[in-house]
């Protein structure tokens, strides 16, 4: 068993570090403060191949595995100090997975390439107001007619939503009779479609760079050509976006967690106190020492969860492991942070108290701590 990263993937990590540093921590805090996507920054995560990690070759992306993915979007995170623009980035990434597997041959060379340049910008729809982690509660209906679908209903809280030019919708169909999940479809949505819509940017109080709104289906005709996978596939296409999708946020979360153990190693080893660096006391050791050992042990949950994708395996109990895991270590890491930095980490100039409000979401998006908990708990029986 290997636990080192190999050529390739030591030189992907020390570009993208560098490129992010240089390219994209520039008006970060006032990004922030106004809640601004910066799209010319996205532009330069697209031509630095990041939005195309995950896509096929024969498509102008990247090719790569799982694994290396996830180190690159680690080295992203790192590097970048926009948590809500690495989010956008992990969520493309996600659309682009499923429409790899899920798509057709037209599907994918229509879309592929231009999700990938960064041309085109993706959202998955999933969460509506009454059906969060409770998906088989979803409203939004796909009534099929004999040459289209139509879709009726909305969803919530969905990140790229206001700017997304093709969203990937999960819908039930109305005669669907399946008791699990059977009868819910996923289709493919294309911004300017008549009917589809998007609501402005919400307010949040972290990740404010990254946009979410809610979606509006008014009887939209959706071809059957459109649809993504196949009829009544909705429920394990879910099942397999959500395993993804918590393997990249948890090697985002562990970039984020490596940059602020590091600032505060920096600053304990600066700061003067009672004639002594604050390091040396036992309170402000232990904090750091807690976020390391977080970081080494969510790093070995992480390449075992990318691993077992890569093996085109099932991950369910080990991406909620991981995502609860990391999730609650970033939020207690940051929260640490400020409590190292003291008065200066409540400021906004020291960076960190933006992070801290970041890293609550990543407790809930993607399913909730308690939702993992239960996922945990049902795998073992109980």
């Amino acid at each position: 068993m290997d636990f080192s990263l190999n050529d390739t993937q030591l030189l992907q990590w020390e570009s993208i570090v560098d490129f992010s540093r240089r390219e994209l921590n520039a008006e970060v805090r006032n990004d922030d403060l106004q809640g601004t996507f910066p799209l010319p920054k996205w532009r330069k995560c697209a031509e630095m191949g990041l939005l195309g990690l995950l896509t096929p070759e024969e498509y102008g992306g990247l090719g790569q595995d799982l694994t290396s993915a996830a180190i690159s979007l680690q080295a992203l995170s790192y590097g970048c100090e926009d948590s809500g623009l690495t989010h956008a980035v992990v969520t493309q990434l996600c659309c682009v997975v499923l429409l790899n597997q899920y798509g057709s041959a037209e599907q994918k060379a229509r879309f592929l390439p231009k999700l990938s340049s960064g041309e085109l910008i993706a959202a998955q729809s999933i969460t509506e107001p009454d059906a969060g982690s409770d998906v088989l509660s979803m409203r939004t209906k796909a009534d099929a007619s004999s040459s289209a679908y139509l879709l009726t209903g909305g969803k919530v809280f969905i990140s790229n939503g206001p700017l997304a030019d093709l969203v990937i919708v999960f819908a039930k169909d109305s005669e669907g009779k399946s008791s699990f999940g059977g009868d819910i479809s996923c289709f493919l949505l294309e911004k300017g479609t008549p009917g589809f819509s998007a609501g402005k940017p919400l307010a949040k109080m972290g990740l404010r760079t990254l946009q979410n709104s809610e979606l509006f289906f008014d009887e939209v005709a959706v071809a059957q050509e459109a649809m993504l996978g196949k009829r009544g596939h909705g429920m394990f296409i879910f099942g397999e976006a959500i395993e993804w999708e918590r393997v990249l946020m948890t090697a985002a979360h562990l970039g984020t967690i490596q940059r602020v153990l590091e600032k505060c190693v920096s600053y304990a080893k600066t700061r003067k106190q009672f004639g002594k660096e604050i390091g040396q006391n036992q309170s402000v050791a232990n904090k750091i020492g807690a976020m390391k050992v977080n970081l080494e042990l969510g790093k070995l949950m992480l390449y075992k969860m990318a691993w077992l994708k890569d093996q085109g395996k099932r991950a369910t109990l080990e991406a909620s492991i991981g995502k609860l895991f990391v999730s609650e270590s970033l939020k207690s890491a940051c929260l640490d942070a400020v409590q190292i930095h003291g008065g200066y980490g409540f400021m906004q100039e020291c960076e960190l108290e933006r992070d801290l409000r970041d890293s609550i979401a990543a407790t809930i998006y993607s399913g909730t701590s308690e939702i993992q908990q239960n996922i945990i708990a049902r795998m073992l029986g109980l």
